[in-house]
């Protein structure tokens, strides 16, 4: 139960706390940007902005160029985290900084940072301690570059602009850049990781990274017609960011036009022209943030929104197993079945392979006399109190099947859709070595009927299933399987709803040989399938996502 628990099998859970307090925050956010919207568009002058957009196509070089630039200030960012922490590589210090740019453009409260210490979490393999630790000194330490900047360039200025607030905000900065250093040294003092308190390469990263942003609003209102210097673009692009400390909607929109405006027409250029190049500078950093911040969601792999294929190196060796020689285990998980349980229970052969076969049935919990047939016909019966679900009773029906002496183990649906005299078809292939988990694929054998609808859902989901595998698959969803005894023993089965691609993407990650035979179908002609398209995929999607993302454990001898 505990590695179930650990894999997945859980129950949905009305919403939580925390699920209503990112709805607020969300709408919060919202609210923010079409208030921020609606004070902004009636102050923009068209002719301006009309005029800046020719410059910009006429003289695309240098946007280019302070893009550039912009992008080499997340280098010089991601430089100092690798510098402070070795064990995040490089490209994933990148990565993440640039997942929490584009979080910060689409989320409002500068979430973003959540993202960032995520994603070194996830994808960079450090604690959630260390992460937060860095970032929180890292961001801090930007900040008070930032104030140190608009104090040396601006003095006046920035004055008049935040008055006492400044000191504020430099006192807020250096405590939060002290309390990261603290936090940081204490972390690394219980976990050990590998820790470089480069203080001096951090002050000057923080510093060279925020004159590099600088060139996009340097750029910007040389194209809205100002004569801009360089470092009275760094001043505006320093009192932007501090003005962006309490930025509530997504990408600190109107605050940001906000700060800017004000800035450059304190230095003495015209509303309209400074409007324009605000409006420019910000377009120019929110197309970067979602450009290149959606490429950091996947790249370098690991992405942070975890695997969607198995990996191409797996595990091998599980194919040296020891081979039991004494009986063949068929089992059929059953619910509702008692019009063709008894019958599937007779039809399964007494001997396959030479070897005999015992026949157990797993009762999902029937409302009717499934288990009464069942076992009237011969088979074992073990029963769930209530219905759980398919996969719950493969998962059961694998665990009953483990005797000391089984040499394979089979299952099909007790609903009369598959021929149990075929078993012999999956396990001789696991008899000879050749194969420990088979499948019996109805599309390479002889379907008698299936309804149009089912033929191409059943397609589609195995090319997905076969992609996502790395590995020809012809039927993903079918309901007849054979594994060895100690595929059986290992495989895991993570919910309860059904098993299909779970059980086979469980059973290659933890390097079993996979082989399919034809295999004969009929439609049922009694009872009804549970498989309704959206709610299947509602359980199977995640399920999947979860066992992709989710390392293979190996049960103890």
């Amino acid at each position: 139960m505990e590695i179930l628990q650990q894999r997945g099998v859980t129950q949905l859970a009305s919403p939580s706390p925390r699920t209503r307090t990112r709805q607020v925050l969300w709408a919060v956010g919202v609210v923010s940007l079409v208030v921020s919207s609606v004070l902004l568009i009636p102050r923009v002058d068209v002719g301006a902005l009309s005029t800046t957009w020719e410059a910009i196509v006429d003289s695309p070089l240098p946007g280019v160029a302070a893009l550039a630039c912009f992008g080499l200030a997340f280098v010089v960012r991601a430089l100092m985290w690798h510098r402070v922490l070795p064990a995040l590589r490089f490209s994933q210090a990148l990565a993440a900084i640039h997942v929490a740019l584009l979080g910060n453009h689409v989320l409002p409260l500068r979430l973003g940072e959540v993202l960032r210490v995520t994603s070194a979490v996830r994808r960079g393999g450090l604690s959630i301690s260390s992460a937060a630790a860095s970032t929180v000194m890292l961001r801090g330490a930007d900040l008070v570059a930032v104030v140190v900047l608009a104090t040396l360039l601006g003095q006046q200025l920035f004055a008049g602009a935040l008055g006492l607030w400044r000191w504020v905000l430099l006192g807020a900065a250096m405590l939060g850049m002290a309390a990261g250093v603290v936090w940081l040294t204490r972390v690394a003092g219980r976990q050990r990781p590998r820790l470089r308190m480069a203080g001096g390469v951090v002050a000057g990263g923080a510093v060279v990274a925020w004159v590099l942003e600088a060139g996009i609003i340097l750029q910007s209102a040389r194209w809205a017609g100002i004569d801009l210097s360089p470092t009275d673009a760094i001043l505006v692009t320093a009192l932007t960011v501090a003005a962006q400390v309490v930025a509530v909607a997504p990408g600190g929109f109107g605050t940001y036009e906000a700060a800017a405006v004000g800035a450059l027409v304190a230095l003495g250029h015209g509303p309209g022209e400074a409007i324009a190049a605000a409006i420019t500078a910000h377009a120019l950093k929110t197309a970067y943030s979602l450009l290149v911040g959606s490429v950091a969601l996947f790249r370098p792999a690991p992405g942070l929104l975890g695997r969607f294929r198995l990996p191409r190196e797996r595990v091998l060796g599980a194919a040296s197993e020891e081979r039991g020689a004494g009986a063949v285990v068929f089992f059929l998980p059953a619910y509702n079945e008692e019009r063709t349980v008894a019958d599937v229970v007779r039809r399964v052969p007494a001997v396959a392979a030479g070897l005999p076969v015992r026949v157990l049935v797993v009762d999902d919990g029937s409302s009717d006399e499934t288990a009464a047939r069942a076992e009237g016909a011969g088979a074992r019966v073990v029963s769930f109190e209530q219905n759980r679900g398919l996969g719950a009773a493969v998962r059961r029906g694998l665990r009953e099947a483990l005797d000391p002496d089984v040499a394979a183990v089979v299952f099909c649906d007790a609903d009369g859709e598959y021929a149990p005299e075929e078993v012999e078809r999956l396990v001789e292939l696991i008899l000879a070595g050749e194969a420990e988990y088979v499948v019996g694929s109805r599309f390479t054998g002889e379907i008698a009927f299936m309804r149009p609808h089912r033929r191409i859902g059943n397609r589609v989901l195995t090319a997905l299933l076969a992609w996502v595998a790395r590995t020809p698959i012809t039927d993903g969803q079918t309901g007849y399987r054979a594994l060895s005894r100690e595929a059986a023993r290992r495989a895991e089965v993570i919910h309860d709803f059904n098993y299909a691609q779970v059980l086979t993407l469980d059973l290659l990650d933890k390097g079993f040989r996979y082989a399919e035979v034809p295999i004969s179908y009929r439609f049922r002609t009694e009872g009804e399938s549970f498989v309704r398209l959206g709610n299947y995929l509602r359980h199977v999607v995640p399920a999947v996502h979860r066992e992709l993302n989710t390392a293979p454990s190996f049960p103890p001898m």
